[in-house]
């Protein structure tokens, strides 16, 4: 299949929570390093809230992004929280009115939640943060969407972009949050939004490929 219904989608926003869940250490000790160190708490805490209030109910896809982004928004605490609210919740409005959820959709859906977080914060690709995930993960699904690629296969090298941004940020100086305070000193560690967006990206890809089987 190269489409799911959205209707269908709850258990990519499963998969996407049992990751923030089994990484919730991992997060804290990276975010620990030059943060301070509530990254992996924080975000377990909000997929948690949206896993116990919504596993036994019917959910959509872009549905469930926008319950999760509220939660995001409204009930977790540091900066985190409103960026991935904003983002989850402005995917998924742009997802909203969809049936059925390809390349195409699911492409401008992220690209919706791109903007929407350019749209609260003046990061920038380069700036150590998890736009340097996000963008090159969009990047390759608009590419991959103008190739005519195969949605699965496009959703692969989405991850594969998404990595190689997260891996970027261990060598870039941080210019935004905490961590902006260490200047040099905050080379050569990755950015603690950058990893967690590339997990959320990741889980969402492998939950998406395991619907359209």
């Amino acid at each position: 299949m190269e489409t799911f219904r959205n209707c269908n989608g709850k258990p990519i926003l499963f998969t996407m929570v049992k990751a923030i869940q089994a990484n919730k250490a991992y997060l804290g000790q990276v975010d620990g390093l030059i943060g301070d160190g509530d990254h992996g708490m924080n975000m377990n805490k909000g997929f948690s809230v949206f896993a116990e209030r919504f596993q036994n109910k019917e959910l959509g896809f872009a549905d469930g992004l926008e319950e999760l982004g509220l939660i995001l928004l409204n009930e977790i605490g540091g900066s985190m929280g409103p960026i991935y609210g904003t983002v989850f919740m402005d995917a998924a409005e742009a997802g909203d009115d969809c049936d059925e959820i390809g390349i195409a959709e699911f492409t401008a859906m992220l690209e919706a939640g791109l903007m929407g977080l350019y749209g609260i914060v003046e990061a920038r690709v380069g700036d150590k943060t998890l736009v340097d995930t996000l963008v090159p993960a969009v990047n390759s699904l608009k590419e991959s969407k103008q190739q005519g690629e195969q949605f699965d296969e496009a959703l692969k090298k989405m991850i594969t972009q998404a990595e190689a941004g997260r891996d970027s940020t261990k060598e870039l100086t941080a210019r935004f949050g905490r961590s902006s305070r260490l200047g040099e000193r905050s080379r050569g560690v990755l950015d603690a939004g950058a990893v967690s967006c590339c997990i959320i990206l990741s889980a969402m890809a492998d939950g998406i490929i395991n619907i359209l089987k």
